[in-house]
């Protein structure tokens, strides 16, 4: 039985199991630049699945030097002016499930398994596009499943001490469920941070897919545990790993 092998998977919102179109890094851009910092969509994209606070902090301590006295009110000035740029965008924003992402997570669940969404958002951002896609029914205040929801479980990057690439976010989710052996769990991600906070946190494996963030070309030059075309080759992945 698969929940002999695994206890929970772990899975990044944005880009791997959400189609992102590359609107928040679009946001994350103008909201730099209204602040005096001028950033590629190059680099943004580089630090996909980072919290945005520590992009920000990452970009303004790389402009300023990290003993600037105004560092960090030109982060959190900045930080505002994203969520703001974000919230306003996810008004009228329409998101819809990658390929796979709704019958891999029913597979897995149907299966013992837990499944727990994360993400770099913070959490008034992320219940938007929770609530758009009906993904935030059946959870309790904490985020929780207490009956009929699509996954058990979702976290964001405020919610913890620190984001990726430190293992908070998992060990969060572990935690919730009273799983105390990481080799129980796996992490699956579309970005370079998203496969390095599972190997932070010693999970079982650290998969990624190739439809999101980062493509195949830069991914497979990490250490990983597996390359997924999309989410919905999990289950034949696993069928394999565990015969």
């Amino acid at each position: 039985m698969l929940s002999d092998k695994i206890s929970l998977v772990v899975l990044d919102m944005m880009g791997t199991t959400i189609v992102d179109k590359g609107e928040i890094d679009k946001c994350m851009q103008d909201a730099c630049q209204q602040n005096g910092l001028n950033v590629g969509l190059p680099q943004i994209k580089s630090m996909a699945g980072w919290s945005k606070m520590n992009v920000l902090q990452t970009l303004w301590r790389k402009k300023l030097g990290a003993e600037h006295p105004d560092l960090d009110d030109k982060v959190e000035e900045t930080y505002y002016s994203f969520c703001d740029m974000l919230e306003a965008f996810l008004d009228s924003a329409e998101f819809e499930p990658t390929e796979g992402a709704e019958d891999t997570i029913s597979w897995l669940r149907d299966n013992g398994v837990k499944v727990v969404l994360t993400t770099g958002l913070h959490r008034e951002a992320a219940d938007v596009i929770l609530e758009n896609l009906g993904w935030d029914e059946g959870l309790d205040a904490d985020h929780v499943s207490i009956g009929q929801s699509v996954v058990d479980m979702t976290i964001c990057s405020d919610e913890v001490v620190k984001g990726r690439p430190q293992p908070f976010l998992i060990l969060k989710a572990m935690k919730q469920f009273a799983i105390t052996d990481s080799k129980k769990v796996i992490n699956i991600g579309d970005s370079q941070v998203d496969i390095s906070t599972g190997k932070n946190a010693k999970c079982l494996m650290s998969l990624a897919v190739t439809n999101g963030a980062q493509g195949e070309d830069v991914l497979r030059r990490l250490e990983h545990d597996g390359l997924l075309p999309t989410l919905g080759h999990l289950k034949p992945f696993l069928a394999k790993a565990f015969k």
